[in-house]
């Protein structure tokens, strides 16, 4: 076998000067770096990685993956591929940019809004890049061909006109027209007659698509008619008419609509509805395929003056901290107090109202920062059986941190999460309410809408505000069929999603003022934005100032042990720029209760004041501490012990007992038929401070635990589509398919006969590229040993153990002990094949 021997080769697909002929052979043509960019936007391509190119080609043509990338395009993008699917098939740049700003000599309608043709001219280049870098279009500027699922999903019909508000085309319109009906046509237009139905379409659309003829035509219509073309031309381009499929000659023309039927100016598209063809329609739009054609975005427009930057990251910063100490007492609490988990997932509408009460805040923020924990991984269900919402050990470790590293948490978070807390209480499909933390809330759009949303907000000067009312045209611009579901009230998702960012932003600090602050464009940008926000905060404090009346004002944030150690003691009466706290006897007795002895407390609040203890309150601290575990409550059903039988008399003859039952066993022992658990706290509530004992006489600590779940993970947000691949997983996808389409389109003899002989037939290979090559098993082993020999690449059709079948080209090495060792091209790297499980060979013409 020699090269010699070897019949003149036909030109490959994709050959530099054939031009292709399909999208496959464009994509041949491209390099690497292209493939690589379509690959990254269109990630759903990957999945499974394709064979080769012509399998890659098959799946750009499907309608599932060309609506994914027509949802990522921007206006004018997608203007101009609306342009590309209303004109005819291979139709030059020139005349798309006409359909856009209509012919230059050509008078616009009235009723079209202006354009800037210089603008047009100038970004249309841009757009029809974007088109092909994503595979939406191929072909040269001289005959652009839209992909097929691209042109069916974007073609203007009579029953979807889309944003053209276009109809078919004539010849689509009169598909199933009788040969007669046509020929009536003509005659009513005055036109001559033609030898078969598809001239006679062909002079129909000539009629309409001349600019002269078209005129003179409706120059001889009725006001009446020209009024109901006017009604039709900028779409919907379909109208109601009884008996509509009547033939109807100029002769019989009784009414207006029966004049444009005769000379087929509107065509029947059902038995009661006409539609105006396309061809008219863009003659009498002055050749426009929109009314408006927006070659750039709006620009945004505050309407409130700018302000001073500092002062905007002064405020955010303050809201940050305010963020981070919110969620940490919010959690506090549900350690103490876990909810129960709803049946069907979430908290129930009273634990939503507790946590609003905790918060002094309303039930729609306070299922925002609920939210906001669980999206950050610090607050999740316990997976018990009687299930509730607790912190997890991963709020543990965030308590650990620095005020602008716990903020970083949550801000990336809330940034990337799928879940939106605005939909808390909203009527899901069945008419119930969606609860907090339930199933229903997660919208895939959230993410994009937020990141676009806030990135917007940053091209605009330091310290600009802007509204969502000023902020959606541009985001509407961006990504028109991103737009989400409508509601009752007939809002998009996507403006109410950018209502809702904006006020969450602020609450957490994104923004301040209304503006985007310093960390949040660190934020945006991927960079860590702590160092950024670490000097705007407050530094926290380590002392307390306390009041006379039994009040602690922390004049600002404290250090969280101290915060911690303060609230065991006292109770937060007021929160603001300072919180104050309130010292009372159940305060200092829950402190008791914990372990803390009456010395520890004068002790830590010496060490805290700025200003001496006050008397009041260090008497209050003796008092409690003197009567603290005098009477011990221990289990017998309960009993009461005390080594003062006077004081147990005085508990046995108070009234309000008689509901514990007590009876006196002993001088110091009282027993009760109550728990200890009911006995401690109706002590408690006749004013007595018992302590709780073990069998062993020993004081318990009655420190309420806090609940931590089980280590769980950060909720993951729903994707929307596959994942972006990195580089690592591009390069292997590249490289598979560019082997696999050598192996798939490389110029190969047809059969193989024996190691000596040459092949029977040469030549290039069949059109059927995909079938496998089929030899005898004999002739298999002749043609791999000469091929080792001398050193010739091969063609081989392989099965593998799972039975796929798969073209391989491989460079032999040796072949011995029923396997053949060969460089597989396919997976770039040294292989052994079985020869049992391979189909076929066939010889190279040349090096792949």
């Amino acid at each position: 076998m020699t090269a010699q021997q070897s019949e003149p080769r036909e030109p490959r697909p994709g050959k530099p000067g054939a031009g292709p002929r399909t999208l496959a052979e464009e994509l041949r043509t491209r390099p690497d770096e292209a493939l690589a960019a379509l690959l990254r936007s269109r990630p759903d391509l990957l999945n499974p990685v394709p064979g080769d190119l012509t399998q890659l080609a098959a799946r750009l043509s499907s309608r599932a993956s060309a609506l994914r990338a027509l949802e990522r395009l921007d206006r004018f993008t997608l203007q101009v591929a609306e342009a590309l699917a209303a004109a005819p098939d291979g139709s030059p740049h020139t005349a798309i940019r006409n359909l856009l700003t209509g012919p230059a000599r050509v008078k616009p309608h009235p009723l079209a809004e202006p354009v800037d043709r210089a603008a047009v001219t100038e970004a249309l280049p841009a757009a029809l890049t974007t088109l092909r870098e994503r595979a939406l279009l191929w072909g040269p500027d001289n005959a652009l061909r839209l992909v097929i699922a691209v042109r069916e999903a974007l073609a203007p019909t009579a029953t979807n006109p889309g944003r053209t508000g276009l109809g078919p085309t004539l010849a689509e319109a009169t598909t199933g027209m009788s040969p007669a009906r046509l020929q009536q046509l003509l005659a009513s237009a005055g036109l001559p007659p033609t030898p078969d139905p598809v001239t006679a379409i062909a002079a129909l659309a000539g009629l309409l698509t001349d600019r002269r003829s078209c005129a003179a035509l409706l120059a001889e219509a009725p006001e009446p008619a020209l009024r109901l073309l006017e009604r039709l031309v900028w779409g919907p381009p379909t109208g109601t008419v009884p008996d509509a499929a009547r033939p109807v000659t100029a002769e019989e023309v009784r009414s207006p609509v029966e004049w444009l039927l005769a000379r087929g100016l509107l065509l029947p598209s059902s038995t009661g509805s006409v539609v105006l063809p396309r061809e008219l329609a863009l003659h009498l739009r002055g050749g426009r395929s929109h009314r408006a054609v927006e070659a750039a975005a709006p620009a945004v427009v505050p309407a409130a003056p700018p302000r001073d930057p500092q002062a905007v990251d002064s405020a955010a910063a303050g809201q940050a901290h305010t963020a981070v100490r919110t969620i940490e007492e919010l959690l506090d609490h549900w350690g103490l107090t876990p909810p129960p988990t709803l049946r069907a997932g979430g908290v129930g509408v009273r634990d939503l109202k507790r946590a609003a009460q905790l918060l002094e805040t309303t039930e729609q923020t306070a299922a925002f920062w609920l939210e906001l924990a669980y999206g950050a991984g610090l607050l999740a269900p316990d997976g018990e059986a009687d299930e509730r919402w607790a912190p997890t050990p991963a709020y543990d470790s965030w308590l650990q941190r620095t005020t602008a590293d716990r903020w970083t948490l949550l801000a990336g978070s809330w940034l990337a999460a799928t879940r939106i807390p605005a939909l808390t209480g909203t009527p899901d499909s069945k008419g119930k309410p969606r609860a907090a933390l339930g199933p229903e809330l997660d919208r895939t759009l959230a993410p994009s809408v937020r990141r676009a949303a806030l990135t917007l907000l940053g091209t605009l000067p330091a310290g600009t505000a802007a509204t969502a009312e000023e902020l959606l045209p541009t985001l509407r611009w961006q990504r028109p069929l991103r737009s989400g579901p409508t509601n009752a009230e007939g809002h998009e998702l996507r403006d109410d999603l950018v209502r809702w960012t904006l006020g969450e932003a602020e609450q957490l600090g994104i923004t301040g003022r209304g503006a985007l602050a310093a960390p949040a464009r660190a934020l945006l940008a991927g960079l860590d934005p702590a160092p950024a926000l670490t000097p705007l905060l407050p530094q926290p404090l380590d002392h307390v100032i306390l009041q006379p009346d039994l009040t602690a004002i922390a004049p600002g944030p404290l250090l969280t042990p101290l915060s911690q150690a303060l609230a065991l003691c006292a109770d937060i009466e007021s929160k603001g720029g300072a919180t104050v706290y309130r010292f009372s006897a159940e305060s200092v007795r829950r402190a008791l209760d914990a372990g803390r002895t009456a010395a520890d407390l004068h002790v830590f609040l010496d060490q805290h004041s700025r200003t001496p203890v006050p008397q009041p309150l260090s008497y209050l601290i003796d008092d409690v501490a003197r009567r603290h575990g005098v009477l011990r409550v221990g289990a017998a059903s309960s009993y009461l012990r005390c080594d003062d039988p006077a004081l147990l008399a005085e508990v046995l003859a108070d009234r309000r007992s008689v509901d514990l039952r007590l009876r006196l066993l002993a001088p110091t022992v009282l027993a009760a038929q109550a728990t200890p658990q009911a006995l401690l706290a109706s002590l408690r509530m006749m004013g007595y401070a018992p302590s709780a004992e073990s069998a062993e006489g020993d004081v318990l600590i009655s420190r309420p635990g806090s609940h931590r779940t089980p280590p769980r993970a950060a909720p993951t947000p729903v994707p929307d589509g596959p994942p972006t691949p990195d580089d690592s997983l591009l390069g292997a996808a590249l490289k598979a398919i560019r082997a696999g389409d050598r192996a798939a389109t490389a110029v190969r003899r047809e059969t193989v006969n024996g190691p000596a002989a040459n092949v029977q037939q040469s030549g290039p290979a069949r059109s059927d590229t995909r079938q496998l090559p089929r030899t005898a098993a004999a002739d298999t082993l002749a043609a791999l040993q000469t091929a080792v020999m001398l050193g010739e690449r091969m063609w081989i059709g392989y099965i593998n153990a799972d039975g796929l079948a798969s073209q391989r080209v491989i460079d032999p090495v040796k072949v011995e002990g029923g396997f053949v060792t060969a460089f597989d091209h396919h997976a770039d790297e040294l292989r052994r094949f079985a020869l049992h499980r391979i189909t076929g060979v066939a010889e190279l013409d040349e090096k792949a």
